[in-house]
């Protein structure tokens, strides 16, 4: 499921523009992507996104708690809430006539009595980081997850116990003021949410005590999940029904656990294969040796051969990472470094240097003295 772009990325304005400069980008794109009159086949889609980033920004209410907590805080309004905020009539003065209820239609709730419908909860995404270790094995683990929930209460009543609801008078009960205006473009049809119960069609005379009248509390709970082995940063979970509430008796929404694996210290990772990088000596490269090198699981035996030089890389086969969405595993790549020893006994010093004049190599010590380098010219 795609993530909702940023309300003034979508309007292409800056998070300090004001309502003037918020109206005239919305105006501008509405326009081009109204599906009566854009032939992009994405119109009617771009047209319900610009919608919703104009309903926010040009409330102050909904501005205010969108800057603050982002697309999370949108969550205790309803899109009827949202779309219900825009004059459209204003927007689209000068654009042509058009009833308000086919736009409304568009938006998936139709017009009439649409306020009390069932509509799903928003989605919520929680970050969990894990290490490698866990990446490659898999992890069971409870998270703690902040949403909302139906008040346990008022069962969602909004009412305190023991007390009713009454039927909006000013409404009739459907939560919308209808106002038909003639212009000389025609009949303009505006519908907006009804003052007086805000939109639920019901007046609560005692809200409850525990949700002060929403309906809804913000809450923790404890959920357990299942990690598979294989997952990187960037993959992840779905827990279906775990997300917020949803308004009127709708589903709840689901819960997206975001991976993110930590660095390890001795091991690079990329997809299923991973590398390491394995210190050896001058005599181990020279004449092979059958080294000792860390996986996953447990360490293993690598043979190097005998000449291996340094930034060799071998590959261990099945020794990575399992693949998340099939069987067996990536590769394991060891990079061999030949390691030169920073102190030598005057034994080594001595064995070099023979070995040097086999080889027929002729060494220029930096490390004498000037009454040795004295000594050696007088003798040659």
């Amino acid at each position: 499921m795609a993530e909702k772009r940023d309300y003034y990325e979508v309007l292409g304005v800056e998070k300090g523009a004001n309502k003037k400069d918020i109206k005239k980008a919305y105006r501008k794109l509405a326009m081009k992507y109204h599906p009566d009159v854009s032939e992009d086949p994405e119109a009617s889609d771009k047209f319900k996104e610009l919608s919703e980033a104009y309903g926010v920004l040009s409330d102050e209410e909904k501005r205010g708690t969108y800057d603050q907590y982002g697309h999370a805080g949108m969550n205790g309004f309803s899109q009827e809430d949202i779309f219900n905020n825009i004059n459209f009539e204003d927007i689209f003065r000068g654009f042509g006539g058009f009833d308000v209820n086919n736009i409304f239609d568009m938006f998936g709730f139709g017009g009439g009595n649409r306020r009390h419908g069932p509509q799903k909860g928003a989605d919520v995404y929680y970050d969990l980081e894990i290490t490698l270790e866990d990446a490659f094995n898999g992890l069971e683990t409870d998270i703690q997850v902040p949403h909302t929930k139906t008040c346990p209460v008022c069962e969602g009543s909004r009412a305190e116990p023991g007390t009713s609801t009454t039927t909006c008078q000013t409404c009739g009960g459907s939560g919308q003021i209808r106002q038909v205006n003639n212009t000389f473009l025609g009949q303009m049809v505006n519908i907006r949410p009804c003052h007086e119960c805000h939109g639920e069609g019901t007046i609560v005379e005692h809200p409850c005590s525990n949700c002060h009248g929403r309906g809804i509390i913000k809450q923790s709970s404890s959920i357990h999940i299942k990690v598979p082995p294989g997952v990187e940063t960037g993959s992840r979970l779905r827990v279906s029904g775990e997300g917020e509430v949803g308004a009127h008796n709708g589903p709840a929404g689901d819960l997206y656990v975001m991976m993110h694996v930590k660095n390890h210290k001795i091991f690079q990772r990329d997809g299923a294969n991973i590398y390491h990088e394995k210190p050896i000596s001058f005599v181990q490269a020279s004449l092979g040796d059958s080294v000792e090198v860390p996986t996953l699981e447990k360490p293993i035996e690598l043979k190097i051969p005998a000449g291996t030089q340094s930034e060799t890389t071998f590959r261990l086969k099945g020794q990575g990472m399992p693949h998340l969405r099939w069987n067996g595993k990536g590769n394991l790549y060891v990079k061999v470094k030949v390691v030169t020893p920073r102190k030598l006994s005057n034994k080594q010093k001595e064995l070099l240097q023979q070995f040097a004049d086999i080889s027929g190599e002729e060494i220029h010590n930096a490390d004498k003295g000037f009454f040795d380098k004295v000594k050696d010219a007088i003798n040659h």
